[in-house]
């Protein structure tokens, strides 16, 4: 099932906030009523699966500071990059289940990384308790101020006359952002070179500094080095153009509709983690997600606010992971993770 946006007039959020209860302290008595004694009872730790500063960063320190606001405690934001997010969300799957540490992160996650990862495996199902969709955000596909592209049909002839020669940035073998590069290249009919970084402000690092020659991130990340000139942005990779890159055709637009890919970010809990306390968690996460406010906040860095509870959650999981796992088999991306 597709991510839902939010918005003022449809997402009917006042109502479904006074079926769900209001404050902080409600939510907290609901947990002391289950015998689960107050609840939350010190600061949350929030982890982010890759390094400050990139997309999913940004998307953690809005909605945590104002879910922050709804629980009473400091949400504290935990950076662990690596292993294409893995270390993060095996710390989470891995940690006391008692609603004090949670996930979040975006597809990678959630279905790259158990479409792709035979040998380092996981199941959301069985190793997260899905908590919510909160966000999605269009990615777009960016080279360097001095690379000698202008244009995607320019970059596309420029890869078949060097084939295998220009190299894109990725978070890993088998990420996100790995698999994205090989969708590209599969529609455009050409070959790239994947380099790995450890996040995506490194990546973005990378492609400025003309280490590599091309990147795919979210619009959030890349966007302030598109208007500053030391990015060009050549594409976007989501179904609609981005309101911060005007001008900027959508890869479908450009004939390569094959290549649409929309990155999405999603809360999770460890396994196990009480039913009273998902449920508080939930409706504290639909109560900061009503936000007008928070709301604007994430418009305003081209990031679509939404609400999606855990069974959709699920169903999107189980959706693309068998896509990924074919396009991957395509692709011949293989690893030993």
């Amino acid at each position: 099932m597709p991510t839902r946006p939010l918005k003022q007039t449809a997402f009917g959020i006042s109502r479904r906030v006074l079926l769900f209860g209001a404050s902080g302290a409600a939510l907290a008595a609901h947990a002391a009523g289950a015998g689960l004694g107050p609840w939350p009872q010190k600061p949350i730790r929030l982890v982010v699966p890759l390094a400050a500063g990139g997309g999913t960063d940004i998307v953690a320190r809005m909605i945590g500071q104002a879910l922050s606001q709804q629980l009473g405690q400091p949400i504290v934001i935990d950076n662990r990059p690596g292993a294409s997010t893995l270390i993060g969300t095996e710390i989470v799957a891995r940690a006391r289940p008692d609603g004090h540490t949670l996930l979040l992160a975006g597809s990678t996650s959630y279905s790259v990384n158990p479409a792709l990862r035979a040998a380092r495996a996981y199941r959301p199902s069985r190793d997260l308790a899905l908590i919510a969709i909160v966000a999605r955000v269009p990615l777009v596909l960016v080279v360097g101020s001095a690379a000698p592209w202008n244009s995607l049909t320019e970059l596309i002839d420029g890869a078949k006359a060097r084939p295998g020669r220009i190299r894109y940035a990725t978070f890993g073998t088998a990420s996100g952002s790995h698999l994205t590069g090989e969708l590209f290249a599969l529609a455009a009919g050409i070959q790239l070179q994947d380099i790995a970084y450890r996040g995506s402000s490194q990546a973005l690092v990378g492609v400025m500094g003309g280490e590599v020659e091309m990147g795919i991130d979210t619009v959030a990340s890349v966007a302030p080095y598109v208007h500053s000139g030391r990015l060009r942005a050549l594409g976007v990779m989501g179904a609609a153009p981005s309101s911060l890159l005007p001008g900027v055709r959508t890869l479908a637009e450009q004939g390569l509709a094959e290549a649409s890919f929309d990155a999405w970010y999603g809360i999770a809990a460890p396994p196990r983690t009480p039913a009273p306390v998902l449920a508080t968690l939930t409706r504290a996460i639909v109560e900061t997600m009503a936000s007008p406010a928070l709301q604007a906040q994430l418009r305003a860095q081209g990031i679509e606010p939404t609400m999606v509870g855990a069974d959709a959650f699920m169903a999107q999981i189980e959706k693309e992971i068998p896509r990924y796992r074919a396009l991957a088999h395509r692709a011949g991306i293989a690893t030993n993770e």
